[in-house]
C-alpha cells in the first residue's frame, strides 16, 4: 500500500505532533479530573464539619420534621389542592378496581378451561416445569404442584429436584403420592442440597420436554399460562417466552401487593434491572452448548441465565398478562432482597458477564437508590469525538444566555461545538448577544431564513455541524449534571442505538420529559410518561432510576450519531411543529436501532417559553391537530400494535402507569 507521506522524516514529524495533541488531551483531563476531586474532597471536609457540630447532631429531629412537613408540602402541591386530592382518591379507586381484574377474576371460566383444553395446536410442544424443592412448606408445595395440574394446556411434565435436609422428609413423601397419580410429575431426591443453581440442574436432566420453564417451589402459576406460551409457540415461533407477574401474600393470590406489568424485550431494561424474571419458558435448543444455571451467581442465577439466553434467542415473545404469582413471606427475595444479600454481588456478576461476553470494557454497574439490583450503568467513553449542538433560537435572549451559560459553566466534556440557528429575530438584544458570541471558537451563529419550521431549521444547522454526534437542544434548557454530555454518549456511541434522551424538569421540579410513549393522550400520538412526577419519585418500579429503552425521546434534548442522522435524511419537514421526533425516533427504530432514555442526563426545561404553547391559539390549535392526523396516518400500523414498551394494561389516558379498568 502507497504511503500517504513522502518520506520517514515527514512520518515522524506526523507522528510526533499527533502523540503531543494526545498528550495534551489526556494532560488536559487528569487536570479536570484532580480538580473535581478536589472540589468533592473540599465539599466532604465541609460536610463533615457539619455533621460533626453538637448544633447539628442536637437539631436532628427538628430537621426531620420539617423534611416531612417540606415533602408532604411538595405533594399536596403535585396534587393540585382538594380537587387534586379527590381526583387522586378517585384514581386509587380505578386502581383497586382494576388490581382486582388480574387475580382469580382472570381465570378462565369452566366453559373456556374446557375449550383450552380440547384446543388442539399444529405443535403440541412438550413443556418441562422445573422446581427445585428445599424444605418447601407444605401448603406452598401443595399449592404450588396444584397450579400445574390445574394447567388447561395438559402436556407438561413436572420435575422436582428435592434437597431437603432429614428433618424435612415430609416434602418427598409428599411429592411421591403426585407422582404417584401423575405420571408426568417426574420427582428425583437429591443426595445433598447444591444450592439453587445446582438443584435446578438436577432438575433438568429429569426433563424430556421441547420447551423448558422455570418455577419457584413458592410461587402459583395462572391456570391458562401454558395455552397461551403454547399459542405465540405456534403463532409466533417463539423461543423465549415470559409473561407478566404480582407478588401476593397470605393465603391467597387476591392478596397482591406489587403489579408488574412489564415492557416486550428491551436490553438495555434487562441489563439494568432483570423484569423479565417469571414465568420464563425457553426452547431447549437455546441451552446447546450453554448450562442453565451456574452456580457461581446462586442468587441471581436467573439473570444470568436470562442475559445468555436470549442474547441467543431469535424470537422473544412477551404475554402481556399477569400469569405468574409470587409469593411473597418472610424467606423470599420477593419480601425483601436483603434475605438473600448475596443476590446482589450475584446480579452485579452476571451483568458483568453479560457486558464482557458483548464486548464492553471498563464499565461500572452501580446500585440505585431505587433497589439494590436495579442498576446504573457506566460505560466507557470510546473516544472523545466532537458534539455538534444545535440551537434553533428565536429572540428570547436570556433563555438563550442561560443555555449556552449551563453548557460551557457545567459540562465536563470538552469537545464540543455550539450552533446557534438564528430564526426571525427581531429583539436588538438578541443580536448584541450574537456579538458577544464572534471571540468564542467553540459557537458559532448561523441563520436560517424562513418562517419556523423545527425540522428545516435543525436540519440547516447540521449541514454546518463537524462533530461526529448532533446534540439537538431547546434554547430553553439549563443543564443541571455535570456529566450530560457524557451520560448520553456513552449510549449513542454504541453501535446498536439510534436516539438517546434526557431526563427534562420543570423550574419546580416535577418531570417535563422521562420517555415518550406512543398512543398516549388525548389525541392518541404520542406523550411524555411520568408527567409531573416530583423529582423524587423513583417512578413505576424504579424507572426513574435506570437507563430504559423507549420508543421515542423528546428533540428537546436529543443526542444521536450525524451519520445515522444523514442516513435517514434528518428530521421530516413535514411536521414543522410537532411530532417530528417522535418520527425520527421511529425511523431510526424500523432501522433496528434502540432508542435510550437515560435519567443520569439531567436538564431543566422551561417548556415552549421561546415559542408559546402549540394549543394556545386557534391558529395553532389547527396545525397541532393537522400535524397529529398527518402522524396518525403515516404510522397507523405502528400506532394499532402499541408502544412496545409499555404494557397494554396501562391507561392511554395518563402518563402515570395508571392501569386500565377494562381489559
Amino acid at each position: 500500500m502507497d504511503s500517504k507521506f513522502n518520506s520517514p522524516e515527514e512520518e515522524l514529524a506526523y507522528v510526533k505532533e499527533a502523540y503531543e495533541q494526545e498528550r495534551k488531551r489526556a494532560a488536559s483531563l487528569a487536570g479536570r479530573l484532580a480538580d473535581a476531586k478536589n472540589e468533592v474532597d473540599s465539599l466532604q471536609f465541609q460536610l463533615d464539619r457539619i455533621k460533626n457540630n453538637p448544633m447539628w447532631k442536637a437539631s436532628k429531629p427538628l430537621r426531620v420534621c420539617m423534611h416531612w412537613c417540606l415533602r408532604n408540602g411538595r405533594r399536596l402541591k403535585n396534587l393540585g389542592g382538594p380537587k387534586g386530592i379527590a381526583r387522586k382518591l378517585r384514581q386509587k379507586k380505578r386502581e383497586r378496581e382494576a388490581r382486582a381484574l388480574h387475580g382469580t377474576a382472570s381465570f378462565p371460566t369452566p366453559e373456556q378451561a374446557k375449550k383450552e383444553r380440547e384446543t388442539r395446536f399444529e405443535r403440541m410442544v412438550k413443556i418441562s416445569i422445573l422446581v427445585p424443592l428445599y424444605n418447601t412448606p407444605m401448603q406452598f408445595l401443595e399449592e404450588m404442584i396444584g397450579s400445574v395440574i390445574a394447567q388447561t394446556y395438559e402436556n407438561w411434565e413436572l420435575c422436582l429436584a428435592d434437597g431437603s435436609d432429614d428433618a424435612h422428609s415430609e416434602v418427598g413423601e409428599k411429592c411421591k403420592e403426585y407422582a404417584a397419580k401423575d405420571k408426568r410429575i417426574v420427582y428425583h431426591k437429591l443426595e445433598k442440597n447444591e444450592g439453587i443453581a445446582g438443584n435446578t440442574n438436577h432438575c433438568y436432566e429429569l426433563a424430556t420436554g421441547e420447551y423448558i420453564g422455570l418455577f419457584d417451589h413458592d410461587d402459583v402459576l395462572h391456570p391458562s399460562v401454558l395455552y397461551e406460551y403454547v399459542k405465540v409457540i405456534n403463532e409466533k415461533n417463539a423461543d423465549y417466552i415470559y409473561c407478566d407477574e404480582t407478588t401476593f401474600q397470605g393465603n391467597s393470590i387476591d392478596n397482591m401487593i406489587t403489579l408488574h406489568f412489564k415492557p416486550d424485550y428491551s436490553i438495555d431494561n434487562l441489563r439494568a434491572n432483570n423484569y423479565i424474571c417469571h414465568f420464563s419458558v425457553f426452547s431447549r435448543e437455546l441451552l446447546e452448548g450453554t448450562e442453565l444455571f451456574r452456580s457461581g451467581f446462586d442468587g441471581s442465577q436467573d439473570h444470568d441465565m436470562i442475559l445468555r439466553l436470549t442474547s441467543n434467542a431469535k424470537n422473544i415473545v412477551h404475554v402481556p398478562r399477569i400469569m405468574y404469582y409470587w409469593r411473597s413471606h418472610k424467606a423470599s427475595v420477593a419480601s425483601d432482597i436483603n434475605a438473600k444479600p448475596y443476590a446482589i454481588a450475584a446480579a452485579k456478576g452476571a451483568v458483568a458477564d453479560h457486558l464482557t461476553r458483548c464486548g464492553f470494557k471498563n464499565f461500572e454497574i452501580r446500585s440505585t437508590k431505587a433497589f439494590e439490583t436495579i442498576f446504573e450503568i457506566k460505560y466507557e467513553i470510546l473516544s472523545e469525538d466532537k458534539i455538534s449542538i444545535l440551537i434553533p433560537n428565536k429572540d428570547h435572549v436570556s433563555d438563550l444566555k442561560r443555555c449556552i451559560d449551563s453548557i460551557k459553566s457545567r459540562s465536563t466534556y470538552a469537545n464540543y461545538e455550539i450552533i446557534v440557528i438564528e430564526n426571525n429575530s427581531t429583539d436588538d438584544l438578541t443580536f448584541q448577544y450574537y456579538e458577544t458570541l464572534k471571540g468564542d471558537a467553540s459557537v458559532k451563529v448561523v441563520t436560517y431564513e424562513g418562517p419556523f419550521n423545527y425540522s428545516k431549521i435543525n436540519n440547516f444547522g447540521a449541514e454546518y455541524a463537524t462533530g461526529k454526534y448532533l446534540l439537538l437542544l431547546n434554547n430553553d434548557t439549563e443543564v443541571i449534571t455535570k456529566n450530560w454530555m457524557e451520560a448520553m454518549l456513552m449510549y449513542a456511541q454504541r453501535e446498536d442505538v439510534g436516539a438517546v434522551g434526557a431526563k427534562l424538569l420543570y423550574e419546580d421540579k416535577t418531570i417535563q420529559h422521562a420517555g415518550i410513549v406512543l398512543g398516549l393522550g388525548a389525541h392518541r400520538t404520542a406523550g411524555h410518561i411520568h408527567y409531573k412526577v416530583n423529582y423524587e419519585n423513583l417512578g413505576y418500579m424504579g424507572k426513574l432510576c435506570y437507563a430504559q429503552n423507549v420508543s421515542a425521546v423528546t428533540g428537546a434534548c436529543l443526542m444521536v450519531k450525524k451519520s445515522l442522522f444523514d442516513e435517514i435524511g434528518g428530521l421530516d419537514e413535514s411536521f414543522e411543529i410537532a411530532l417530528n421526533d417522535v418520527d425520527f425516533c421511529l425511523r431510526l427504530r424500523e432501522k433496528n436501532y434502540w432508542n435510550v432514555f437515560t435519567p443520569f442526563a439531567e436538564l431543566y426545561h422551561y417548556e415552549s417559553a421561546s415559542r408559546g404553547i402549540d394549543i394556545e391559539d386557534k391558529a395553532k390549535a389547527e396545525r397541532y391537530n393537522k400535524e397529529c392526523e398527518h402522524f396518525k396516518e403515516k404510522w397507523k400500523d405502528v400506532l394499532a400494535a402499541g408502544d412496545p414498551f409499555y404494557n397494554p394494561n396501562f391507561s392511554l389516558d395518563h402518563s402515570d402507569y395508571s392501569l386500565k379498568t377494562e381489559l
